[in-house]
């Protein structure tokens, strides 16, 4: 285990800490943090739970979560060996006082041990149902008294509508202050996320063009190959615009439409991002239909197996009127993109795993190229890929060898896994480091999470009114319910096919 001396002490507590989330996300995260001196040397994990566990027990079911999702997690038996004697586990209600008195109890016994006082970091890696509960028994155990020390980690969904997202922020606000609230979005910790502001800002080439003068649309997708595998329960009470569009997909959209920011403060960049929800149009209820498409997907064929219809997966009503796909139009309405259109589409059962940003370039103000030369003509287009291939092409036009002037689009592309001898970290070990870290730039604040609620309410309530009448409506295996190509029709427009990088590993 790599440590860093530089780092203050250290108290993580994860209330959940046998659940899923931190067998396969957060221990994974912390082991591969311990490997990088991105960890305090003075550091504990306290996992809280209800559950009846040794803390042997508990030791060994997360190595089997590091083994499985942490980078070296296979072979590096002796490194977590190490980190383990930093797991302590404490059995209690969620509801109960002594629980978090206990937590208190052997706070105090760290800090005495280490002879100075520790960074307190609570994680509720819980069902939303308790997430306004346990923050309150936090603060009335006065665990969290030191605020300077003190912060503590939420998971989406940040609410189920607006109504609800503006009363769990009060619930915090309560008992924290907004600099201690780090509302998690894993999209954000993705490294092809995070360059989409270096590759905007650090560069001088596209800015100037990054704007309604030369962008014609914008299309953002987040397509998934899976089902809802064991989220079935879950994603039946949630559907794709509040699990995927309301956060990760407008947080892409804030990336792509925001100023430059004046430096590099967690608040300054929130600012920007904020801003862009603040300037997108209100979708009015009786444009919904226009500006909308859900869909829900039947059974079908996906990377040559057969799958079953979403109505017959584990945890799913039968005759579920829930959405697994979402589309939407949407536009920014300031300076820099009035009337441009913003296209964003997400879905499950989908023909592959994709997630781009498609910044479609207006057509040259006049062709002056022979009409022969320009059969294959199309315009310039620039594609950031999230994943699973993380990269950027420009496809733009080029001059095919040979005697005469015939023009082909060609495409120029970087590519992360050829570029970086260093692999990209997991979306979750980022964020925990920032977290340890204190630092909240990529985390969303209060009322970013409620402008984007705001900006969804009308087709929420719309489509909660209008109960669909054609589901399931696309194959499993394909792009979505046809009627998805008509948003971008409307204006003239088509969906680009998603890119695969040339070499990409099969």
């Amino acid at each position: 285990m790599k440590t860093n001396d530089l780092l203050e002490p250290n108290i993580f507590v994860i209330f959940g800490g046998a659940g899923d989330l931190t067998w396969r996300k957060l221990m994974p995260a912390l082991f591969d943090l311990s490997q990088s001196h991105s960890i305090p040397a003075h550091f504990a994990i306290i996992a809280v739970d209800r559950v009846a566990l040794s803390e042997d027990a508990l030791r060994k079911r997360l190595h089997e979560g590091v083994k499985r999702f942490a980078r070296s997690g296979k072979t590096a038996v002796k490194e977590w060996k190490q980190l383990s004697l930093h797991i302590r586990y404490l059995q209690g209600d969620f509801k109960a006082n002594a629980t978090y008195a206990e937590v208190g109890q052997l706070r105090a016994s760290l800090e005495k041990e280490w002879g100075a006082k520790a960074q307190r970091i609570f994680y509720m890696a819980t069902p939303p149902s308790l997430f306004g509960e346990i923050p309150r028994l936090i603060n009335y155990a006065g665990l969290a008294a030191d605020r300077e020390r003190s912060r503590i980690v939420i998971e989406k969904p940040i609410g189920y509508d607006l109504e609800s997202a503006q009363a769990l922020n009060r619930t915090l606000a309560n008992d924290f202050q907004e600099s201690q609230i780090f509302r998690i979005d894993h999209y954000l910790g993705k490294e092809t996320v995070q360059n989409i502001l270096a590759f905007r800002f650090a560069n001088p080439l596209f800015e100037p063009i990054w704007n309604r003068r030369y962008v014609d649309y914008v299309t953002i997708t987040v397509a998934e190959e899976v089902g809802v595998e064991h989220r079935g329960g879950y994603y039946d009470k949630a559907g794709a615009l509040r699990d995927m569009v309301q956060n990760h997909l407008l947080q892409l959209l804030c990336l792509v439409a925001m100023e430059p920011m004046v430096s590099f403060d967690a608040d300054e960049i929130r600012n920007k991002k904020v801003d862009v929800l603040h300037a997108a149009r209100p979708v009015p209820h009786d444009e919904v239909h226009r500006s909308t498409v859900r869909g829900q997907y039947d059974s079908g064929w996906v990377g040559g197996k057969k799958v079953c219809a979403y109505r017959e997966e584990d945890g799913v009503s039968p005759d579920s009127p829930t959405e697994t796909f979402a589309a939407l139009r949407l536009f920014i309405d300031n300076w820099r993109w009035q009337d441009v259109p913003f296209y964003l589409r997400t879905g499950k059962r989908l023909l592959r795993q994709a997630s781009e940003i498609a910044i479609q370039f207006r057509a040259v103000p006049h062709q002056s190229f022979p009409s022969e030369a320009t059969l294959d003509w199309k315009p310039s287009r620039l594609i950031l890929l999230i994943q699973p291939d993380e990269g950027i092409v420009l496809r733009f036009q080029a001059k095919h060898p040979g005697p005469k002037m015939v023009l082909q689009p060609v495409d120029m592309q970087f590519s992360y896994r050829e570029s970086f001898d260093t692999p990209s970290p997991e979306a979750y070990v980022t964020l925990l480091a920032d977290v340890i870290d204190n630092d909240a730039t990529l985390f969303m604040r209060d009322d970013q999470v409620e402008a984007a609620w705001r900006l969804l309410m009308p087709v929420l309530e719309v489509w909660n009114s209008s109960p669909p009448n054609d589901f399931p409506n696309y194959a499993s295996g394909t792009w979505g319910p046809d009627s998805t190509q008509g948003l971008l029709v409307q204006q003239g427009h088509s969906w680009p096919a998603p890119v695969e990088l040339a070499g990409r590993p099969k």
